[in-house]
């Protein structure tokens, strides 16, 4: 069967006015995610992203100078506007730089949204959940028997809750498991699509590597 891994984006500016791009750490995080591929003998036949830079400065990051193919359908969901939405434009300081707050009312934000709340959102969840199976049909349309797919902690939370069948609450709990280069894998085939694995972080396995995990 072929496969398909997708690797969540490095960390990215958590906090600042331009959240869209790497921080230095996330650089340094996607290079060691990169040479752990290489070093595993697993080489890509074909690569993926979103159209968010934060992904593309992975891929770049990770040692792919191939330009990708792009699917808007891998990047994540709008969280600045769904947080906007639900406080009415005037989002708390706290939930804006602080990361356990701002967490705990994303994932309450989540669940609202799943709900048929936040009806003055920019996307649904029917339309973010229909986008990422797009994107997954794109990925796994073709010949090519490695897909390396660069995305966003919500859309890995919805390709797994989705192929597990599992119920709509489950994407935002695996979603904030999700670490920052972690790899989610899948097989596939015509008629299949299996998960093979979650959330695995080799680069991060001896004690001074895990120093640089991060979640966002």
């Amino acid at each position: 069967m072929a496969e398909l891994l997708v690797i969540r984006h490095a960390q990215a500016s958590f906090g600042a006015d331009n959240y869209d791009r790497l921080s230095e750490l996330g650089h340094r995080q996607a290079e060691m995610a990169g040479d752990a591929l290489r070093a595993s003998g697993w080489v890509p036949d074909r690569l993926v992203t979103g159209t968010l830079v934060r992904q593309q400065e992975t891929l770049l990051s990770m040692g792919f100078d191939e330009p990708p193919e792009q699917h808007a359908g891998f990047n994540e969901y709008d969280f600045h506007d769904l947080l906007s939405v639900r406080f009415d434009g005037d989002v708390p300081d706290p939930v804006r730089h602080d990361r356990k707050t701002h967490f705990r009312t994303l994932r309450e934000t989540i669940l609202e949204w799943q709900a048929g709340g936040l009806s003055g959102a920019r996307e649904s969840w029917q339309d973010f959940s229909q986008r990422v199976e797009s994107a997954r049909q794109f990925a796994t349309d073709g010949p090519a028997r490695r897909v390396l797919v660069i995305s966003s902690g919500g859309p890995i939370g919805a390709l797994v809750k989705s192929c597990l069948d599992a119920p709509d609450a489950q994407m935002i709990a695996l979603n904030l498991q999700v670490k920052n280069t972690s790899w989610t894998r899948f097989f596939f085939n015509s008629g299949t699509f299996l998960l093979h694995e979650f959330n695995t972080t080799p680069h991060f396995a001896t004690p001074e590597q895990a120093k640089l995990l991060t979640f966002s």
